[in-house]
This record gives structure tokens, sequence and C-alpha cells, in this order.
């Protein structure tokens, strides 16, 4: 995978798209073959956002987003620093002394990307972050992701069961078949960036969307 690539795996549930990102991530061994990454060992170098946010409903969101700099030992302005411009870059300046409680779903999911976000990873593995959200703010977080995305430069794997979701956020779709998974389909989205919300009735978004959902819907039968 290129440095800098956002990549979309794309399947039906069950058939290994979560367990492939928590093997690139390092947190289940392979059962064959061996995953290599340029930034192996290199501490906060992967962030991870899971389909949940899994926020401690007991801390602020500046707190929730301090957790992992916390476990590293970071501390200082320096420190604060960071936290306040990850929690501004996704959108949640003045919620820094909110909980859990007191935020939309869509909200605490921006805490979760924060938290991933603000050890500066080279590489953000996102495991369908925004499926449980209305499509108002699914579409709004997928812009502000790609926002993001191309100020940082991370390298994406990005884990969704969404056609249309995959096509407007990736610059490559793989497509998985049914349990046991196996990749069908490596496919190039070459659209230009950046994307904004009128590019979902371009003809060209439209016709890669019906590719992807035939190369799925092909996958299906394997």
């Amino acid at each position: 995978m290129a440095p800098g690539a956002f990549v979309s795996l794309l399947g039906p549930s069950g058939c290994g798209k979560s367990t492939l990102l928590r093997i690139i991530a390092g947190l289940v061994p392979p059962s064959t073959g061996q995953v290599t990454r340029s930034d192996e060992g290199q501490a906060g170098a992967v962030g991870f956002v899971f389909q949940e946010p899994t926020l401690m409903p007991w801390a602020t969101v500046w707190d929730n987003v301090y957790l992992p700099l916390r476990l590293a030992g970071e501390v200082g302005a320096s420190v604060s620093d960071r936290i306040r411009s990850t929690i501004a870059a996704v959108g949640l300046e003045g919620f820094e002394r909110s909980y859990p409680r007191e935020l939309s779903g869509g909200m605490k999911m921006r805490v979760s990307i924060a938290r991933a976000l603000v050890t500066s990873p080279e590489l953000l593995l996102l495991d369908e972050p925004f499926a449980a959200l209305d499509e108002i703010n699914r579409f709004k977080l997928n812009e502000d992701l790609l926002r993001l995305w191309q100020s940082h430069h991370w390298t994406v794997v990005f884990v969704t069961h969404s056609v249309f979701e995959s096509v407007f956020l990736s610059n490559r779709v793989i497509v998985m078949t049914p349990r046991p998974g196996r990749i069908v389909a490596d496919i190039p989205v070459d659209l230009a960036y950046p994307r904004a919300s009128g590019l979902r009735t371009a003809p060209q978004y439209t016709e890669l969307c019906r590719v992807v959902s035939h190369r799925l819907a092909e996958g299906m039968t394997v």
C-alpha cells in the first residue's frame, strides 16, 4: 500500500474485514503469512477508530482525547496544545469539558477520531466508524475525514459495508467475498480530491458506484 493512500475494505458481514484491520494493527496474529509495516515499533504510529466510540463515560472530551498521551507518559504544555488543536480539528472546539452523555452520536464519534489522531499516527485504521449515524451526520463526517486526511497525509484503511461511502472516500476499493473472506477485486477510484457533497450526484461517481456494486455482487457468488 502506497504511503498516503486511502483504501476501503468493502464486503459483507463476517467476511473478515474487521479481522484484517486488527491484523494490520498488530492486535491479532495472522494464521499464515505476515504483515510488514514501515512504522513497526514506533509509539503512536497507528491510530484505530472502532465501530463504537468506546469513550470513558466518567471523563470529559479533553480527558478522553488525552488518554493515549497519558498512557505514553506525555505531559506538558505541548501536549495540551496538541489536544486542543486536535479537538478543534474534528469540530468540537468549546466542548472540551463536556461528558459523553452530553454529546450526540456524531459528536461522540468525533471524540473517538480525535483520540486516534492526537498521537499523530502515520497509519489510521477505521472500522465502520459511521455505520450507526444518520445520513446527514455520516455525509458530514465523510467530508470532514477527507479534509483531515488531505491536511495530514496519513495512510488510511477504512472498513465499510457501503459502496457509496467507499467510492466517495477512497482512491482504492478492495472488495472481499463472504466467508472465507478473499479479495476478488482491487478497484482504483480515479476521482479528483477534494471531494465535496456535489460529487454524490456526479455521473462519474455514480458509474464507479455501479462498477463496485457489480464486483461486490460477483464476489457474493464466488
